[in-house]
């Protein structure tokens, strides 16, 4: 199957190197060998592709040339930048792909700035979907992103119990194999039952005071973990609005995971989770392959009046999102936080909807999956 940022893709590789870096699992690999049937494809996991790394011996014949998961090489981004300065990938295309670590490049002001694209990638959804043309209704997919999550292998195969199989494996390959070439972790346990705690706590805020209390382990520890559990794309942070950034930074924040089959609690936490996740995935998209820059961020006030997301692009608030069930009167929320976000759009998403409608406050109420299927966000209205 062709995913959604081929295009986008073959077009940067005209231009610079590409770095695709995503959840293990996600069809990185598949999207490298889609581009070019005929790639030289090489993976620092395999014993016998190391020699290659090691002498620069890959094909010189290939248009294409992909590099797996390099981020487990000793300074992988001096080794690349030495390529690229040498001028050794003038007549061919590179990409590089990882499941950890490719983002650091990112933040790396000395190292390979300027010498490549960046391009994230996420697991299916029901817009993904829907623009492939899949047979299946809405209905049928958004009931199988629940149940086998949208990482293509388990969702394509269909079945609980192949999920379950395969989500086993796929958690034992990153706590087990990719956490600890990423650092020295003695305590897997403690952060295996993290994230069970992280799954149960999907929609709500977690503080590390709490987390730290529940895990009998010091802030300190619990906030590495954390943050090895999003360098793994095992979850997602969203953080609480304020125009201090850093501020809102140190505030509890919520997490999603990338696959949606680990949320624990009913439907309510699940289809939240799916639209952090849709959220994200179209604005990583936005800003990866247009340049322009989007975040997702809540909005909670001491009294507890909060508004589930709240989407801002080019820096500037552009949407509000709440996320309902079954409840189709508009939230007082709304109203609200009116003053503080005269301009931006209101957004109500209800799963369950009679009928589709535009309140006296110009509040959409729409149906959340068809909205999650088809919407677009176009230059114009991020003007």
């Amino acid at each position: 199957m062709n995913r959604y940022l081929q295009a986008s893709v073959q077009e940067l590789l005209t231009r610079k190197m590409v770095l695709v870096m995503g959840p293990r699992q996600v069809g990185k690999t598949t999207l490298s060998k889609q581009l070019n049937p005929s790639c030289a494809y090489y993976n620092y996991d395999i014993k016998r592709d190391l020699k290659i790394f090691r002498d620069l011996g890959w094909d010189r014949s290939k248009k294409l040339i992909v590099f797996d998961e390099l981020h487990k090489m000793k300074n992988w981004k001096r080794w690349l930048k030495g390529l690229f300065d040498d001028g050794a990938m003038k007549q061919q295309q590179f990409l590089i792909t990882g499941s950890a670590r490719l983002d650091s490049a990112k933040k790396v002001g000395d190292s390979l700035a300027g010498r490549f694209f960046s391009v994230r990638m996420n697991p299916l959804d029901l817009k993904e979907l829907k623009q492939r043309g899949d047979s299946r209704s809405t209905e049928q997919n958004y009931q199988r992103l629940l149940t086998c999550s949208g990482f293509p292998e388990p969702f394509f195969e269909g079945t609980e119990k192949f999920y379950h199989l395969w989500a086993k494996t796929h958690s034992e390959l990153i706590l087990r194999q990719d956490l600890i070439s990423l650092e020295v972790v003695r305590d897997l346990d403690g952060i295996e039952t993290l994230i069970e705690l992280l799954a149960e706590r999907v929609g709500s805020t977690v503080s590390y005071n709490a987390l730290s209390e529940d895990l009998q382990r010091d802030d300190k520890t619990v906030k590495r973990w954390l943050g090895l559990l999003e360098q793994m794309y095992i979850v997602f942070r969203v953080s609480p609005y304020s125009k201090n950034i850093t501020r809102g930074l140190k505030k509890a924040g919520k997490y999603y995971f990338y696959d949606l089959s680990k949320v624990e609690g009913g439907e309510a936490q699940k289809l939240e989770n799916l639209v952090a996740l849709s959220l994200k995935k179209e604005l990583e998209f936005r800003e990866d392959t247009d340049g322009i820059p989007g975040q997702i961020y809540f909005i909670q006030t001491k009294e507890m009046h909060e508004i589930d997301f709240l989407v801002l692009q080019k820096k500037r608030p552009a949407r509000l999102f709440e996320v309902k069930l079954s409840d189709e009167r508009v939230s007082k929320n709304f109203s609200y936080f009116e003053a503080g976000f005269p301009k931006c759009q209101k957004i109500q998403l209800v799963r369950h909807l009679t009928r589709e409608y535009a309140s006296r406050e110009h509040v959409q109420v729409r149906n959340a999956l068809s909205y999650l299927e088809s919407f677009e966000w176009t230059c114009e209205d991020e003007a």
